[in-house]
């Protein structure tokens, strides 16, 4: 053991005889909660799309007839209420708290749903922050879930390794773009990932070509895509590259992302 040594084996990378196995800093969801699989949605860097990901996911898996939830664990920056119109508060009876229920039936926890104005700043140190993850898993009822997606915020601070450490993920998937860093932004995920032994389901890349609606031709707003070389260079399967689509904006801007056309999220879905 080194003489530093602060007992944070998850965000250590040193292999020393103390070494504990993160898995056992995971706690247990409430005890009325049923909850089969656990998505993590993670990104490196913000702006990539990621908390649309999130939704889409749930809205396709939520279309083939299972029932999905979102866990927003983006405290500081949330989205995902807005994306599916929800302006309703969360509330709790005796049991525990209980998550907002879209129109289609997805489940959502959000903080902006425990506010009393949405735009309120969330300005809390990161140990508050990433407690009250922790409290949307163990606190809230989450009833017969089949899959749900954890919204996770960009990097890898605090509320990412509470999520790994904490919360027993099936999986990940790595939203990324197709600009020229992305193989360092995407490295720091997996690699992070690898240390706590959290499976890597694939990548997806998003905003990787807008394709002109008169033409039919595809444009590379963003440059030329490097996400086969970096997935090799990983070992990872990248399961879709997203277009531009500005129908698919405005839905989450508008609430109505439960509306949106589906059909390029479907081969992503069949690895989860």
């Amino acid at each position: 053991m080194s003489e530093n040594c602060q007992s944070s084996c998850g965000s250590c990378s040193k292999d020393c005889s103390s070494r504990k196995d993160p898995k056992s800093l995971l706690i247990q969801p409430h005890a009325l909660s049923s909850i089969k699989k656990v998505i993590g949605v993670v990104s490196g860097k913000g702006g990539v799309g990621k908390s649309s990901v999130t939704s889409i996911l749930a809205v396709v898996m939520n279309k083939k007839g299972y029932h999905t939830a979102v866990l927003d664990a983006d405290i500081t920056g949330p989205s995902i209420p807005k994306a599916f119109g929800i302006t309703e508060k969360a509330y709790a009876n005796e049991q525990g708290l209980l998550p907002v229920t879209t129109k289609t039936g997805i489940d959502i926890m959000s903080i902006n749903l425990l506010l009393e104005n949405p735009t309120d700043p969330v300005v809390w140190r990161g140990p508050v922050i990433a407690g009250t993850v922790k409290q949307f898993w163990q606190e809230v009822i989450w009833k017969d879930v089949d899959y749900m997606f954890v919204d996770m915020p960009p990097g890898t601070g605090d509320v990412p390794l509470t999520v790994f450490q904490s919360i027993p993920l099936d999986g990940i998937v790595i939203v990324t773009s197709p600009q020229d860093l992305v193989s360092m932004i995407v490295g720091k995920a997996v690699k992070m990932a690898n240390m706590l032994n959290v499976p890597i389901l694939g990548l997806i890349e998003n905003y990787s070509y807008f394709k002109c609606p008169d033409c039919d031709k595809e444009h590379k707003i963003f440059g030329e895509s490097h996400i086969e070389e970096t997935a090799k260079q990983y070992g990872l399967e990248v399961l879709a590259k997203l277009p531009i689509d500005p129908a698919i904006a405005k839905a989450c801007d508008s609430g109505m992302v439960e509306d949106v056309n589906t059909d390029i999220m479907e081969q992503v879905t069949l690895k989860l």
